[in-house]
């Protein structure tokens, strides 16, 4: 068996159908038929039954699904290991970050990556968080930088998360807004919140659950920037990072802070590439120099008072 035909044969079954894996794999449908023909040929037995545009796994190709992703991971895991033999730093980096991230934090970081490592080719999918968990556990990228997941309980024993940044939230509604200053208050106005099955939403939820109280959001959307347009023209109370309070009105709130982690995720059963370590070094190495800006400034402001 050759690792392009499972990877073909992984691709129609994603996809059930040989048309959607041709454009998925950027190929023609005749060669995606020609792999699978192969593969079937060389195991003696059909992985797929036709019926009508739509196929479906046999019994054969049910087996042959998850030996087919063990393969390809081992594979995929013994070029990363011979290829971090020396010390070249190149190739493909698969990276997944949020929307947010990407916009708000990672800029200079890849800026600094690009610069230092002009041979490593940055291919960069921007998914929710949770999305993103996912896609490291499965190793469809190598690492993440995302909103980690506030549940320890919850996290998978093979994923290893680090926190980079602490983002702290704030209560915010629209200019025009009268300022709500108890979580009861809040409770009972309307709000537009992220979704219930992402990590920001869950600890927005959570504080106001310890308090005893339920939010049902007047909308919900993932977008930070989205909800902030939407808290801008009066349509409810949302929580967001303090970086994006922008002309909202900041609430005065009496209760604990609330706040996020923002970090990288890897699978520690993976073994990273050349380029992920690199990255992930010059991840660390902004924030300790943003850090030491930041207390540079902070003591420049004290001993000028």
């Amino acid at each position: 068996m050759q690792l392009v035909e499972l990877r073909t044969f992984l691709a129609v079954a994603e996809e059930k159908s040989f048309s959607a894996a041709a454009q998925r794999l950027f190929i023609t449908q005749p060669a995606i038929s020609k792999r699978i023909q192969s593969l079937e040929n060389h195991l003696g037995t059909p992985l797929f039954d036709r019926i009508g545009k739509r196929v479906y796994l046999t019994e054969a190709g049910s087996l042959l699904i998850d030996r087919a992703e063990t393969m390809l991971r081992l594979a995929k895991d013994t070029e990363k290991e011979i290829f971090n033999l020396n010390d070249t730093i190149s190739g493909r980096l698969n990276l997944a970050t949020s929307h947010h991230i990407g916009l708000h934090r990672l800029a200079p970081v890849l800026k600094d990556f690009s610069q230092r490592y002009p041979d490593v080719q940055l291919d960069i999918q921007f998914e929710d968080s949770e999305v993103a968990y996912q896609m490291v556990r499965s190793g469809q990228v190598e690492l993440a930088v995302v909103t980690l997941n506030p549940d320890d309980t919850d996290l998978d024993a093979d994923l290893k998360a680090n926190c980079i940044w602490r983002d702290p939230l704030v209560f915010v509604s629209s200019a025009s807004e009268p300022l709500a200053t108890t979580l009861q208050m809040l409770a009972v106005q309307p709000c537009i919140l992220p979704g219930q099955a992402t990590y920001t939403g869950r600890i927005v939820m959570d504080r106001f659950a310890r308090a005893g109280l339920t939010l049902k959001p007047t909308l919900s959307t993932n977008y930070l920037e989205t909800i902030g347009m939407l808290v801008s023209v009066g349509l409810g109370w949302s929580v967001l990072p303090r970086s994006m309070i922008g002309d909202l009105s900041a609430l005065e709130v009496n209760c604990e802070p609330i706040s996020r982690s923002l970090g990288s995720v890897i699978n520690g059963k993976r073994t990273l590439s050349n380029s992920a370590s690199a990255f992930l070094t010059v991840l660390e190495d902004y924030i300790i120099r943003e850090d030491y800006i930041v207390g540079k400034d902070r003591d420049d402001a004290v001993r000028a008072s």
